[in-house]
């Protein structure tokens, strides 16, 4: 059957092109093998974020007598977190479907696995397709170490540990990246011991290591422990504990979680019949303009090697889009990508750290500010953070911001419109900023600059 777009996925980038192609008059497929939405609805962003709220929401609570408010016992019901968890995913999902599945004239969506089996053809439910224009969408999943005796235990990963509905009494977590944090930091809040082991010598090891060094510091002080700068020699069951052997020492708990990256899903896809090429980890290469090696095809979101971001995949989706309707010509590499931790406090960042600045060589000057300079920060007993700009003193213009700290998945976005715009950092100096907000931070660290002072 021909048709005019093929979409592999149903991510953050396939669900919208499909549908804005079918809106445009084109004939579209879309073919998804597993759960609608991707890893965002199902295993991502919706799922963790929902259970970091109720590990907040725990944490709020046990603490409240720092405020002066005296609270009662304070317990993690975990079956009911990880049903109002099941029923946002569920919401999610209907939505996903309603988009999908309203239109099937222009739009019909396929359940099951798509393989190539020529130049812009697949075969998916015994039938075949073609088309002109084939995307994939087919994300990631979590990589399996090659540690001995890993597969002789019952390790979790990040889609399976979402499920438990007994807390773990001691949860070791492998990793000490965005997904071993949250999670890390999450079932530390619901009651469990909780250790990070880390082959890198800080946690976030891709941040600054003052942003990294502060996140540890909160870390130890809601009792995690954390074994930096380890190699894992040899895992193991011994009676009902799963034991870890490392550098010199080992380490037991009742379950292990395992966070040490992701791998694509291309393994069965058939991209050799395609002649799509692959780089030695098995993420789909394209340029600029998403294109792959094969004519007529183009791959986005985490399937790219790029950052796995949800909402790098949505504007995948955008710029795709336009490039391939003749209305414009930015490609992938022109955009800023920024990023959030969802740990508390959060860590957000955009552009380039110090030591970026430091190892290209650009001229940079840099301000700092710790949070407890800010007054919404000591009001609302959130001190933790520190504010980090990077400025190019000729232009006067951002080139990076690192934020740990109350809220900084929202103030980043200070700096990425900034940016964005290539404005001055004078604009924050200039602007009036309500009183008293997290936000006055910000402008705050940017008057630190010597040309922005005010003293």
């Amino acid at each position: 059957m021909k048709v005019d777009v093929i979409i592999i996925g149903s991510g953050q980038a396939g669900t919208p092109l499909a549908r804005r192609f079918a809106d445009a008059g084109r004939r579209v497929v879309i073919v998804e093998r597993s759960r609608l939405g991707g890893t965002c609805t199902n295993y991502g962003c919706t799922p963790t974020k929902t259970m970091v709220a109720s590990a907040r929401a725990a944490h709020v609570a046990r603490n409240g007598r720092r405020l002066g408010v005296e609270a009662g016992p304070v317990k993690a019901n975990l079956p009911a977190i990880v049903d109002r968890k099941d029923a946002i995913v569920r919401q999610w999902q209907l939505a996903v479907l309603k988009r999908l599945d309203t239109d099937p004239a222009r739009l019909r969506l396929i359940k099951g696995h798509a393989r190539f089996v020529g130049e812009r053809q697949i075969e998916v439910a015994g039938e075949r397709y073609e088309a002109e224009i084939v995307i994939i969408d087919v994300g990631a999943r979590p990589a399996i170490p090659a540690i001995p005796g890993l597969q002789d235990v019952p390790w979790l990963d990040n889609h399976r540990i979402m499920d438990l509905r007994d807390l773990p009494t001691h949860l070791i977590v492998l990793g000490g990246g965005y997904i071993g944090c949250e999670f890390g930091q999450m079932f530390r809040r619901f009651g469990s011991d909780v250790t990070i082991v880390n082959r890198g010598a800080h946690l976030l090891p891709r941040e600054d290591p003052q942003i990294s060094a502060e996140l540890e510091r909160v870390f130890s002080a809601e009792g995690i422990s954390l074994e930096p700068s380890q190699r894992v020699a040899n895992i193991a069951q011994v009676d009902d504990r799963i034991r870890l052997s490392l550098s010199g020492k080992e380490i037991r708990g009742s379950h292990l979680l395992v966070a040490v990256g992701r791998r694509p899903n291309t393994d069965d896809l058939g991209c050799d019949a395609a002649g799509i090429a692959l780089d030695k980890n098995g993420f789909i290469q394209v340029d600029d303009h998403y294109k792959t090696s094969a004519a007529g095809v183009y791959a986005v979101g985490d399937v790219t090697g790029g950052p796995q971001f949800t909402h790098t995949a949505w504007d995948d989706h955008r710029l795709l889009f336009d490039l391939l309707l003749g209305r414009g010509t930015r490609g992938r590499s022109a955009r800023l990508v920024p990023y959030t931790v969802f740990t508390d406090p959060q860590v957000a960042g955009v552009g380039i750290t110090e030591k970026e600045a430091r190892s290209r060589g650009i001229e940079h000057e840099i301000a700092s500010l710790p949070f407890d300079s800010v007054a919404r920060a000591t009001e609302t007993d959130e001190t933790a953070g520190l504010l980090k700009v990077i400025l190019e003193p000729r232009t006067e213009q951002v080139l990076g911001a690192s934020i740990i700290g109350a809220e900084a998945g929202e103030l980043i976005h200070i700096f990425v419109t900034l940016m964005q715009a290539r404005a001055s950092a004078r604009a924050i100096v200039d602007a009036e900023y309500v009183h008293p907000t997290f936000a006055e931070g910000v402008q705050s660290v940017v008057m630190k600059f010597k040309q922005f002072s005010l003293s």
